[in-house]
């Protein structure tokens, strides 16, 4: 079963196996902001640029209307004043609701890359009856500004608020596919050379409680268009991660609201093994809602808590990484990476890495389907170089782990475009990633995340 792709590169993400309205806050007034100092960690890539927001200094660096900085070993954002009321209409419930609100809005991040594409992703705590939308706002090179763009609305449950991502946002140059911005016609020399992040954080009326963000982050890119990539020669040695294996194949027909059930459920299967590897898990009463008879509820749990109702899916990018954060003492981040050198990078400092990827089954010899999308998670590589990956797109968690060919997977990987099973020219994922990393990285983590440009 595939899902038809947008008409951008952002390819579906929540494909399974296949053989084949705004939030009516007051708008902030436009105010010159300096831009931020460098980041820390460049990616060495010419392709991608990667900025978070992570340290009290980055926090007290933004405009902030009602915000403070809670300070901490994960010092972030939360309310402190809201400066007022706003009412909200979730689309997919129809319930019109009253909610308190207050904003940060980050310093100007320059692009060290100017690029076709820009995602975001956070990482925060939203305790019941609380919730946050993630905006951004572009510079283009010739000087003009895109509008506001939603990029997300994001609560850890579902109760208050639907998880959603927001279609329909263009103004003629570029556009929001669920949880990217893309430039339309990267042809032309158009780029966003820069841009802006806002947080508007919500919480009920008279209540205490408040929503967390202890890391927001961008990663701009501009992967030429390409249907091959270089090769890369294997760095060795071999190193396989004991992460643990999860078909999303077993839940099939399960929980069919969200998705269509676990046939789809590619990248939430992947971020709960890895999630696992890290030594997190939900609680009893976090799977008291699951049916006792189904195996592995943590798959369940990990589908209802990334589905993102608008799009209809589990694949939201910047929705797992956040889910993966809601786990003590977990960040997680989207990124792309520009080699499999990269990949053994992190893999030799003991970090596995999710992958999206697209394929005919004739181009990933011994996976046995094609796929319009699916992500996998890679746990190391053999002394050959070849890798190693748990793909959830396998009949039972024992059939779980697969040795792929390097070429093969290099190229299916970083690709940009490729020809589907009809012929016609379609999009790669160019690369992209999920890193579910420690909040307090070792030494040995933490170099090898600068070095692939995430810090």
């Amino acid at each position: 079963m595939t899902r038809s792709e947008q008409p951008s590169r952002r390819i579906v993400l929540a494909a399974a196996v296949s053989a084949a309205a705004a939030v009516g806050a007051p708008a902030a007034a436009a105010v010159p902001s300096p831009p931020s100092r460098p980041a820390r960690a460049k990616a060495p890539s010419a392709t991608v640029d990667n900025h978070a927001w992570t340290t009290e200094a980055d926090w007290r660096g933004g405009t902030a209307e009602g915000t403070r900085v809670a300070p901490g070993a994960r010092p972030g954002v939360t309310i402190a004043a809201p400066p007022g009321t706003t009412t909200y209409r979730d689309p997919h419930t129809g319930t019109t609701g009253t909610w308190e609100y207050a904003r940060w809005t980050s310093p100007v991040h320059r692009l060290s890359v100017p690029a076709t594409e820009v995602i975001a992703s956070w990482n925060a705590h939203t305790p019941a009856g609380t919730w946050i939308q993630v905006e951004v706002r572009g510079t283009y090179s010739d000087g003009t500004a895109t509008p506001w763009y939603v990029l997300g609305r994001w609560a850890a449950g579902d109760r208050d608020v639907k998880r959603t991502s927001v279609d329909g946002q263009s103004d003629g140059r570029s556009t929001v596919w669920t949880d990217t911005l893309s430039v339309d016609d990267p042809g032309s020399g158009l780029r966003l050379a820069s841009c802006r992040l806002r947080l508007t954080l919500y919480r009920k009326p008279g209540g205490t409680a408040s929503p967390t963000v202890w890391r927001l982050g961008v990663m701009g890119s501009d992967v030429p268009g390409r249907f091959t990539v270089p090769a890369s020669a294997p760095a060795g040695p071999a190193r396989e991660l004991p992460v643990p294996r999860y078909s999303q194949e077993i839940h099939a027909g399960q929980y069919p609201e969200y998705d269509n059930g676990g046939e789809a459920w590619c990248s939430p299967t992947s971020s709960q093994m890895i999630i696992e590897y890290w030594g997190r898990r939900p609680t009893e009463e976090q799977l008291a809602w699951v049916d006792p008879s189904y195996a592995d509820p943590q798959v369940c749990h990990a589908a209802r808590s990334t589905y993102d109702h608008q799009y209809n899916g589990c694949g939201n990018w910047p929705f797992n990484a956040a889910y993966a954060a809601t786990y003590d003492g977990l960040q997680g981040v989207v990124t792309r990476l520009g080699s499999l050198t990269d990949l053994e990078t992190l893999i030799a400092a003991g970090i596995p890495v999710i992958t999206s990827q697209s394929f005919l089954a004739s181009e990933l010899t011994g996976a046995g389907y094609g796929t319009a999308g699916h992500l996998m998670t890679v746990i190391g590589f053999t002394a050959g170089g070849d890798v190693i990956a748990n793909d959830p797109a396998s009949p039972d968690n024992a059939a779980v782990r697969r040795v792929y060919k390097r070429r093969e997977f290099e190229n299916i990987w970083l690709r940009t475009k490729r020809y589907n099973a009809s012929g016609a020219v379609a999009s790669g994922s160019g690369g992209v990633c999920y890193l579910y990393f420690p909040a307090q990285p070792t030494a040995r983590q933490r170099k090898a995340l600068a070095a692939v440009g995430v810090r």
